[in-house]
């Protein structure tokens, strides 16, 4: 009697899921390694997702990493962030700005470019031949960024996000084009479009008043129960995470903020969103002077939104820098 293979016997060996999705008369996206940026502005390679990852973000809709960032990158960060929130005039005018000072840093953090690489940017090319990101530019875009500290009873300094209780989107398998907060997925592919990033600079405990995250609710094809309501219900998650952690979530996710419990420790956090290329929800763009100061590659996440002809060259990066 033939003995049937485990599933992970089944698993083991098998070639990565081909891109389905096909372009002009059902040529194939391709997804060689040129259509990729494999380092940050600062040279530091790329941390792609491991498929565990992209498992855990495409079934829940959201993805935290813990200790991303270093305990001095964590310092520096925090202070800046509690200078922009309380004190902005202790901070260079040209700087004051939710992605100036070493803030800038986390715009095009390695981590985030393989997020990015993997659920944002899609590598076919416009018609002319050259890809919409290379080692000069990235493929896709940040268009909003803020700040904010919430303390215990309600204390709160920043640009947005009081921390008041607000369930929020999800079914995003269900919108249509034009609306940014939506969910694709195919075999062996997702896109998630616009997705916020938050670089958490306190430590997170899982009863302070995190982000609350309704798993699943990305692909949902039923409307919402009443009990969601309640920030109480069992159906929503959150998640505990040490300082220098960040959070990655789609904005077709149901979500929410939630008032902030810990009275040793402040929440202070940088909320981070990016898009598409082609899109563009927020009315938001970082000051001119901040931009100046941000390396070409970096700069590459501000330019225009449209698809045909934008991408950067790399003799003209060279040139700017």
């Amino acid at each position: 009697m033939m003995q049937r293979k485990s599933a992970r016997e089944r698993l083991a060996g098998v070639a990565q899921p081909a891109f389905v999705l096909d372009k002009d008369m059902g040529a194939p996206v391709l997804t060689d390694a040129g259509r990729f940026a494999a380092t940050d502005s600062e040279g530091r390679p790329v941390v792609p997702l491991t498929a565990a990852q992209k498992y855990h973000f495409d079934t829940k809709g959201w993805l935290a990493i813990p200790g991303v960032l270093d305990a001095a990158e964590i310092e520096e960060m925090r202070e800046f962030v509690l200078r922009l929130a309380a004190e902005p005039e202790s901070i260079a005018e040209h700087q004051r700005s939710p992605v100036g000072g070493p803030l800038q840093r986390l715009t095009d953090h390695p981590v985030v470019i393989g997020f990015a690489q993997e659920f944002i940017y899609n590598p076919f090319t416009d018609g002319g031949g050259e890809s919409l990101e290379n080692d000069a530019g990235y493929g896709f875009r940040q268009e909003h960024s803020f700040v904010t500290v919430r303390r215990a009873g309600g204390g709160r300094r920043g640009a947005q996000g009081d921390g008041t209780f607000g369930p929020h989107n999800g079914n995003g398998m269900m919108r249509l084009p034009g609306d940014c907060h939506h969910y694709q997925a195919f075999p062996g592919r997702a896109y998630a479009g616009m997705t916020r990033i938050v670089w958490e600079l306190n430590e997170v405990g899982r009863d302070d008043g995190g982000t609350l995250l309704l798993s699943g609710s990305h692909k949902a094809a039923y409307p919402a129960p009443e009990e969601i309501f309640s920030a109480d219900s069992s159906l929503w998650e959150t998640c505990a995470c040490p300082a220098g952690s960040v959070l990655m979530f789609t904005e077709a996710l149901t979500h929410s903020g939630q008032v902030w419990r810990n009275p040793d420790r402040a929440r202070v956090a940088v909320f981070n969103c990016y898009n598409s290329i082609h899109a563009k929800w927020h009315n938001w763009d970082p000051p001119a002077a901040v931009l100046a100061d941000m390396p070409p590659k970096r700069r590459s996440l501000y330019r225009p939104v449209y698809v045909a002809g934008n991408w950067i060259r790399e003799e003209e990066a060279s040139a700017q820098r």
